[in-house]
């Protein structure tokens, strides 16, 4: 078996957070989730934040102690079995795939709005752009997310900015109705989680980290309380300019809270700080996805052809490849609020192993209070029952497909074993 390169360091390991997470939901998912919770979207982004801060510490002290590729599908297997491993790498998989999806998707909705064919062609062209990126090696894609950060991080100080100084923020803009009471808020939560979760991206990269029983447990952390902060300050000024009715029709929120503030000039830098954004998650949630399904295919839980590793370049090129492909798929197919519902499902269903896993964790690698873990637990569990039906439906149809896959594939190995 080859092994990945060990290249990262704190510094790197953070900004790949960052650049999954910032793009991840600060263009694409406040919108569906005021619809769900109106002004307390602000509340619900709390709520998916505390489960998020549970659902990272569980992963980083996981991380610490079994610092390879495939994240909370390893730390299942270990921890807790083999089928509840499958199941929380299947989750992550199919999951972030529609996680991909959603962040092609806004990056064509920002860098070319028009046609509907015209963008899923040019969210088609990023997946494509950005897996030969990964395909390179992981100091390539580390460097890029980076720039990719920098510029994101400008274009929404300027958003704030131009929000909070133009005096038409306003506190009268914040009605503090509930569409849909309080499964309302829990939804939006759910739907804001989809957001949060780009810090799995370090643990799932941890055969790529330098002394990942230090670095991981340090970067998950740092980077999602930074994205906690960024986001909170953002949502606030975009739902006081706009207010939730015209957040939740918008599918481009922060161009149209620049719009309403008569700063149009401005346009063009959030649409490139939007699409930016967009680029830099989606080129961290493929690495991320890759090295999960690249683990899977080494346990023989999917091909063992997806198990390939590049003898240069050090990345799992075969995965990397099937993910683009199934990508693009989804990209030409669905939409983007039915690929965030959906992402969350998976994800959430991967956390809660993640938060199960932790919990057995005993002695020298127990960082955090194990009331930690179980409140993540619940939280999970509650906010993927709050999810959109169709979501939770397609979800629960795509886990028994994988467990159906898994089980074949256990009784034809079995039958070729000799007696």
């Amino acid at each position: 078996m080859t092994n990945l390169a060990r290249r990262l360091g704190t510094f790197d390991a953070v900004v790949i957070g960052l650049g999954s997470m910032i793009g991840a939901g600060v263009f694409s998912a406040f919108a569906p989730a005021a619809a769900s919770a109106g002004a307390l979207l602000l509340v619900g982004l709390a709520v998916a934040a505390g489960v998020a801060y549970c659902n990272a510490v569980a992963s980083a002290q996981l991380a610490a102690q079994y610092p390879t590729s495939g994240g909370t599908y390893v730390y299942g297997r270990e921890r807790l079995g083999e089928w509840w491993g499958f199941l929380a790498g299947w989750g992550f998989v199919i999951g972030k795939t529609a996680s991909c999806a959603a962040m092609a998707l806004t990056f064509a909705a920002y860098a070319v709005p028009g046609p509907r064919w015209l963008e899923r062609t040019a969210a088609a062209a990023a997946v494509l752009l950005l897996t030969g990126v990964n395909l390179r090696g992981i100091t390539r894609t580390a460097g890029l997310t980076r720039i990719l950060v920098a510029v994101s991080l400008v274009a929404l100080a300027i958003v704030v900015g131009l929000i909070l100084g133009s005096g038409d923020a306003s506190s009268s803009n914040l009605r503090w109705g509930l569409p849909d009471g309080l499964y309302g808020v829990l939804q939006s939560a759910g739907l804001l989680f989809f957001a949060f979760a780009g810090y799995a991206r370090i643990a799932t990269l941890g055969e790529e980290v330098r002394d990942p029983r230090r670095t991981i447990p340090r970067a998950i952390p740092l980077a999602l309380v930074i994205t906690v902060a960024i986001y909170a300050v953002v949502a606030a000024s975009v739902l006081l300019v706009l207010g939730p009715e015209k957040l939740a029709a918008s599918v481009t929120p922060l161009e149209n809270a620049v719009r309403s503030v008569g700063a149009d000039w401005a346009v063009p830098l959030v649409d490139v700080g939007a699409a930016v954004a967009s680029l830099g998650a989606l080129l961290a949630l493929i690495a991320g996805v890759g090295r999960t399904t690249l683990a899977m295919a080494r346990e023989g839980d999917l091909p063992r052809w997806l198990s390939s590793v590049h003898p240069r370049y050090r990345v799992p090129d075969h995965a990397e490849l099937a993910i683009a492909a199934a990508v693009t798929i989804l990209v030409l197919t669905t939409d983007l609020r039915g690929a965030i519902a959906f992402s969350s499902f998976g994800v959430l269903t991967y956390y809660a192993i993640a938060n199960a896993s932790a919990w057995t964790q005993r002695g020298k690698w127990r960082r955090w209070p194990r009331a930690l873990n179980a409140i993540g637990l619940v939280g999970c569990v509650t906010l993927v029952a709050t999810l959109p039906f169709s979501a939770v439906v397609a979800g629960l149809s795509m886990f028994a497909l994988g467990l159906a896959w898994r089980l074949l594939i256990r009784r034809r190995t079995a039958l070729s074993l000799p007696a």
